[in-house]
């Protein structure tokens, strides 16, 4: 049986995604996950992430600031503790509706193996590869 673990978000290494968003990883196979990966994500006022969908059922909670959650072509205003569940497949991005302040949202994955498709591009990529080695920002 693998040990638990503690991760404080304030020790923890930050990849910077471009556009104004930085992904704190946090359970990932680093820490002995098998099943599952989350972190959080922050978004400089005004900033999102392109449209995409993953293999898997994401959750997002938004933990600070002003944020629009884009599910399946249909806008929704979310405040902090609202919390979002998207099935796999379903295309849906995340923005800043702000534009002065930063948004912050911590999001968990069904699996450690889960992919990102962008909408735009038809690219995937495995979500961890945003978190490798090479992307990390020490702080």
């Amino acid at each position: 049986m693998p040990d638990a673990a503690i991760l404080r978000p304030g020790e923890r290494p930050m990849a910077d995604r471009g556009g104004g968003a930085r992904t704190i990883p946090l359970v990932t196979p680093a820490c002995g996950s098998t099943q599952l990966l989350n972190g959080i994500t922050i978004f400089a006022p005004g900033a999102a992430i392109g449209e995409h969908f993953h293999d898997c059922e994401e959750s997002v909670m938004v933990l600070e600031g002003d944020a629009v959650a884009v599910l399946g072509g249909v806008e929704h205003r979310l405040q902090p503790g609202d919390t979002t569940w998207i099935p796999a497949g379903m295309p849906h991005y995340f923005r800043n509706a702000s534009a002065e302040a930063e948004m912050r949202i911590f999001w968990t994955y069904a699996s450690v193996r889960a992919t990102r498709t962008m909408v735009a591009t038809g690219e995937t990529r495995p979500v961890a590869a945003e978190h490798a080695a090479d992307k990390l920002i020490r702080r």
